[in-house]
């Protein structure tokens, strides 16, 4: 009897602790399996998105592997010595000196060129973006360029309606430090003036010497030229 009693109470206690065994592994409440999750769900796979469907880091863009610390391609920057840059501080492709891969046998750059057919050009050998039968980009609606264009604000005109090289309240490129056009500013040796100090257009000793210069031939066929129209215009004259 002591040993069926005895064996009683075990059956009895196995029996009790077999549905609290089942509770705590239902519900989770084991710590020694527990622990590795939550270890693990601290940390994240390099580009695994957050909750939410948000990359890692934030919303805040990455640079490009190839951009330099001032925001240009690392080879065409020149603070940073990129290797598109010559030791004449000019794109490598592009320099005379160096002679790039860029420039054609006219020593000009090869989609500019005229003569090596050149894609900047079209098939009226003019600029393509600026050929009207082209339709160019730099074309605007009343067919003239859009920066020489006052009704399209084009660029080339200053608050003032006038032309930004020709306004002198603007500070015209036009314009010397004495305020006159450069080209008829004596001060500044404007190309207008002559060696005689005046307009070149206007002086007389300038008109003279151009009159000695001249060949006979061509004085004399002037001259019959002169002659023959005056002729002509008195022959239709009303009689």
């Amino acid at each position: 009897m002591p040993g069926g009693a005895a064996g009683a109470r075990a059956a009895g206690a196995r029996a009790a602790l077999a549905p609290a065994a089942a509770g705590a592994g239902g519900s989770g409440e084991r710590a020694a399996p527990a622990a590795p999750a939550a270890r693990g769900t601290g940390k994240r796979r390099r580009g695994e998105a957050d909750v939410g469907g948000a990359p890692a880091g934030g919303a805040a863009q990455k640079k490009p592997r190839s951009a330099c610390p001032h925001n240009r391609q690392r080879s065409q920057c020149k603070e940073c010595g990129g290797s598109a840059i010559c030791q004449h501080q000019r794109q490598r492709s592009k320099c005379k000196e160096c002679g790039g891969a860029g420039l054609c046998p006219h020593q000009r750059q090869r989609s500019r060129c005229k003569e090596c057919g050149g894609s900047a050009f079209c098939q009226h050998q003019r600029q393509r973006s600026k050929c009207k039968e082209c339709g160019g980009s730099d074309i605007c609606q009343h067919q003239r360029e859009k920066s020489q264009c006052k009704e399209c604000g084009g660029s080339a005109f200053c608050q003032h309606q006038r032309r930004k090289s020709t306004c002198k309240e603007c500070g015209g490129s036009a314009f010397c430090q004495h305020q006159r056009q450069k080209s008829r500013c004596k001060e500044c040796g404007g190309a207008s003036i002559c060696p005689h100090q005046r307009r070149r257009s206007q002086c007389k000793e300038c008109r003279e010497e151009a009159d000695e210069s001249m060949p006979d031939g061509l004085e004399e066929l002037g001259e019959g030229t002169c002659r023959a129209a005056a002729g002509g215009g008195e022959q239709h004259a009303p009689g």
